[in-house]
């Protein structure tokens, strides 16, 4: 039995080593290799798609001017058009209309956040009022912010208020709808578990629904901003007050001169702001999409 148990015993180490490698190779399958991706190459993987749609938009802008389908004075090509946004740029007026612009989006979205936030928490959690303004609030989010700026100037005249009205109106319930169907789509046993391990009150809201409902609420907000930023931008071209330089001011001085190139690089200038906090919002999806094990990439 002697040598058996000897032979035994110098086989284990060569099966385990086998068995070793095997998983290995198992591990490496599911994590597809785990190979690693020079960060220039992601730089330019994630640019030039972008730089792409930009070109093909100059074209197709320079191709309708070159149509005749309108005089160059009513609509400029983009060789007109991008020295007078460097200008605008490289202005301190411009920098002065941006930051008050800046400014009315910051404080109207933060607003509008503690407002959609105990509005969709109340509503979630509450079956009588789901009945009683749920519906309302979908209501509120499809309506045009547009049509609140008559009421906005009874109420508040021509003031900062009268935007900031607009904006929360427009903003809001579409944070408290993301929240909302964040709070539905909870999966069931995520709660009876939350039960289990003793989580009541704000620390069940706190610790396991706010944490579940993460990816729909943020969906929500990045349509939110959506709303702020459009009402906003309407409610700069409706509401000018006193003396103040706003892009919606800038914007609407240009039309009333019929300066159609400074007009469209102010246009141009919302659009790139617009870009530029979707790609905010895009880095939080993406590094909760990570956190979750969702990420493609």
């Amino acid at each position: 039995m002697a040598p058996e148990t000897g032979t035994a015993s110098k086989a284990a180490p060569a099966n385990r080593a086998t068995l070793d490698r095997e998983l290995a190779g198992l591990d490496a399958l599911e994590l597809g290799g785990a190979t690693r991706v020079s960060p220039l190459l992601k730089v330019w993987s994630a640019v030039w798609p972008m730089i792409t749609a930009v070109l093909i938009a100059l074209g197709a802008w320079q191709a309708v001017v070159w149509s005749g389908w309108k005089d160059p004075w009513v609509l400029p090509g983009p060789a007109d058009t991008l020295p007078v946004f460097w200008d605008q740029v490289t202005s301190g007026r411009f920098w002065t209309a941006v930051g008050l612009t800046m400014q009315r989006a910051v404080v109207g979205f933060a607003l509008s956040i503690a407002i959609g936030v105990l509005v969709g928490a109340l509503v979630s959690q509450f079956r009588v009022l789901r009945r009683a303004f749920g519906s309302l609030i979908t209501g509120l989010q499809t309506m045009p912010s547009i049509a609140w700026f008559p009421l906005a100037i009874l109420l508040f005249q021509l003031s900062e208020s009268a935007i900031l009205f607009v904006v929360v109106l427009g903003a809001a319930p579409s944070i408290a709808n993301g929240l909302i169907a964040g709070v539905d789509y909870t999966p069931p046993i995520l709660l009876r578990a939350g039960k289990v391990m003793g989580l009541r009150g704000l620390n069940h809201y706190r610790h396991l629904v706010m944490p579940a409902s993460l990816p729909s609420f943020v969906a929500g907000l990045k349509q939110g901003w959506a709303f702020a930023w459009r009402s906003l931008m309407a409610g700069e071209l409706l509401v000018i007050i006193g003396d103040t330089t706003s892009l919606g001011v800038l914007l609407s001085q240009a039309r009333e001169l019929n300066n159609t190139a400074d007009m469209i690089s102010y246009m141009l200038v919302i659009l790139v702001i617009g870009i530029v906090i979707d790609q905010l919002f895009g880095v939080v999806d993406r590094a909760i999409r990570s956190r979750w094990g969702l990420d493609g990439d």
